[in-house]
């Protein structure tokens, strides 16, 4: 089995997932992962001066990495106020994951009518390495995941749903990396992406896109219930 190192998940093409400079896109991971990890805490102004004095660099790559940020959902810019960090709560990932239930089953649609023995292929043989894994790497897995459902989704003519797709897909895999994979997620994981491919194969649009709907939803309900539990923990 490959490295992890060896693998990597893409943007669909012409959908640039950062769009900023070195630095800035640099910088945007490290605000990102504090935030994620709780060093940054919700609601907490994010001053770009002091962004920039902690890490070494001058104002403009802040404020490119703010942007970015404020444009995945993880910073909100308040008039005369400035930015501040967004909580990541259980509100917060619900709402991404029922958008994610309302776009991708039309995204889903459009490909079982557009794929091609070659996507079919492809969609297989990443199957192989996600099942040859088997969650023993949770990131290689996430990295895995993605570029499965990337198949489906990076030529869809409607560029602005395959961005919005590509957004809160990164978030929602930035927030489920706190989490392990319950046995019961991990074979209903399995289970739906065979029966999707079954679905493609045999040009069932309407059943593929009804079984992505259920596949979502329950990506995002096994992620809130993980919230809720610890939580719980914190409370009690």
């Amino acid at each position: 089995m490959a490295e992890t190192s060896d693998f990597k998940a893409e943007p669909p093409e012409g959908i640039d997932a950062l769009g900023a400079s070195s630095e800035g896109a640099s910088l945007y991971q490290l605000i990102r992962e504090d935030i994620i990890e709780g060093r940054l805490a919700a609601n907490e102004r994010l001053v770009v001066t002091d962004l920039a004095r902690r890490h070494g660099t001058s104002t403009n790559p802040v404020r490119e990495a703010l942007q970015l940020l404020r444009g995945e959902g993880f910073v909100t810019f308040v008039p005369n106020r400035g930015a501040r960090v967004r909580p990541i709560d259980q509100d917060f990932v619900r709402d991404i994951y029922e958008i994610g239930v309302l776009i991708e089953p039309a995204l889903t649609r459009w490909f079982v009518n557009m794929a091609t023995v070659e996507d079919i292929a492809e969609l297989e043989r990443i199957q192989g390495l996600i099942e040859e894994n088997n969650f023993a790497d949770t990131f290689r897995h996430s990295e895995l995941d993605t570029a499965f459902h990337t198949v489906m989704y990076q030529r869809h003519y409607n560029r602005h749903a395959a961005e919005l797709w590509w957004k809160h897909r990164e978030v929602l895999r930035a927030v489920s990396r706190r989490f392990n994979f319950t046995l019961a997620r991990r074979a209903a994981i399995i289970r739906e992406h065979r029966e999707l491919i079954a679905h493609v194969k045999a040009g069932n649009a309407d059943e593929a896109a009804e079984l992505i709907a259920r596949h979502v939803e329950g990506s995002g309900r096994h992620v809130l219930e993980h919230m809720r539990a610890r939580n719980a923990a914190r409370a009690g």
